[in-house]
């Protein structure tokens, strides 16, 4: 066995002649295993968020996207290179979208809201139903056209889905080479089409407020825009490999068109859950710190517990070296012992979590409980962060608490 971490081992089990010694490295276990606990499950629980927004904003974006790198609008039909893709082994779903802000209006309610036209199996295919809070998900049915609203354009407009709803809602979009407001029937500038409600979507409070999904024919009629797309979006086999397809479409297409996988198409709400994840974690590193910081204070009372032992060390031919690293051992299984069971508690919560739901969630109406997803990262993460801030304690006390214990040999003989 390694000599100092032989004696280390043995001071740390032994009853030290001060009481205060063994308190302030209780204390420092405890802190060292509270935090390294709360850190893992809070960065677990973090995980579980990302995974759940992410999961519900991916029933809106597609595995690729394709896009005009400019102008608003384009027609598939004119590149010959749109065919093609619909006839790739790596594309089970082909959809065309278009959208286009319009004016809805909804008895005396009104709402600025962004139409988003989609085929009826784009539905199907983005698992759409886990978004949906009330009504159902259905765009058409007894060639009657329905829109799929987000929860904040049904509070805006007033819909009771759930109840009786018989009106339908009137859609207004300027006409095509019109100017409004020069004419002398302004009723005239506007198209005007109804569509009924068939069920209300929740994701996020910016993108409810703003979305409402219509058929694709619904909003070519309405925008008298037969042939043109605002996109092609492309849902892509189990297996396919993304990042090499996206590639490949961009050398068929050339830069004519921009193509964007699920993270550029969400780049923003990736940044800000990412951003938001490391300043938790920075803010619980701090507490960490002051935790792991009392080793200072523990290491400095042992040295001048244990000072008799120093100098029969050196005595015996302990170098400068090896009695530091005793203490620098002394502080690191304190700090470790601490980290690794709190990582073992934090751990097992939440697996428990997990499973059973523990703490609940009040008001979310697409989860019941904390979701949490546990990531071998976040242990050695966690791990490193105290190895590295135990390592630097320590060091700094056994170097500020040793640093004339060359001393202490002459001293004790001379008493």
């Amino acid at each position: 066995m390694n000599f100092p971490f032989y004696i280390a081992r043995r001071y740390l089990l032994s009853k030290k002649s001060t009481n205060a010694i063994n308190i302030i490295s209780l204390i420092s276990v405890l802190g060292i295993f509270v935090g390294s606990a709360a850190l893992l499950i809070i960065l677990s629980v973090f995980n579980g968020f990302e995974g759940l927004v992410l999961s519900l904003f991916n029933t809106f974006s597609s595995d690729i996207r394709i896009e005009a790198s400019e102008g608003k609008r384009f027609d598939p039909g004119a590149t010959a290179a749109f065919d093609s893709i619909k006839n790739m082994p790596e594309v089970a779903l082909y959809s065309e979208t278009l959208e286009e802000k319009a004016l809805l209006r909804y008895d005396r309610s009104q709402h600025i809201a962004t139409l988003k036209g989609v085929s009826e199996d784009y539905l199907a295919s983005h698992s759409f139903d886990s978004t949906i809070v009330k009504g159902k998900a259905v765009l058409r049915s007894d060639s009657l056209n329905y829109a799929i609203i987000g929860s904040g354009v049904e509070y805006y407009l007033g819909i009771n889905v759930a109840g009786e709803n018989d009106l339908p809602v009137s859609v207004f979009t300027p006409r095509r080479g019109r100017s409004a407001g020069l004419s002398l029937a302004p009723a005239g500038d506007f198209r005007q089409e109804e569509i009924y409600v068939s069920g209300v979507f929740a994701v996020q409070q910016e993108f409810d407020e703003k979305y409402a999904l219509v058929p694709l024919r619904f909003i070519r009629n309405l925008l008298d825009e037969p042939r043109r797309v605002g996109a092609v979006e492309l849902m892509l086999k189990e297996g396919t490999d993304t990042e090499a397809f996206k590639s490949g479409l961009r050398e068929m297409l050339g830069k004519a068109f921009t193509v964007k996988d699920r993270y550029e198409q969400n780049a923003l709400l990736h940044q800000l859950l990412n951003s938001e994840k490391w300043m938790v974690y920075i803010i619980l590193t701090f507490v960490l710190l002051i935790a792991i910081c009392n080793i200072i204070g523990s290491l400095t009372m042992l040295v001048i517990d244990k000072k008799k032992d120093i100098a029969v060390l050196f005595s015996m031919g302990a170098s400068q070296r090896q009695v530091k690293k005793i203490f620098m051992a002394e502080g690191m299984l304190i700090a470790l012992g601490g980290c690794l069971a709190g990582l073992l508690t934090g751990g097992i919560f939440c697996l428990v979590q997990k499973k059973y739901g523990l703490i609940s969630m009040e008001g979310a109406s697409f989860i019941d409980a904390y979701p949490v997803v546990l990531k071998a990262g976040d242990f050695l993460l966690v791990f490193a962060t105290v190895f590295l801030i135990a390592f630097l304690a320590s060091w700094f006390s056994t170097r500020q608490s040793l640093r004339n214990f060359g001393n202490i040999r002459d001293e004790l003989a001379v008493q």
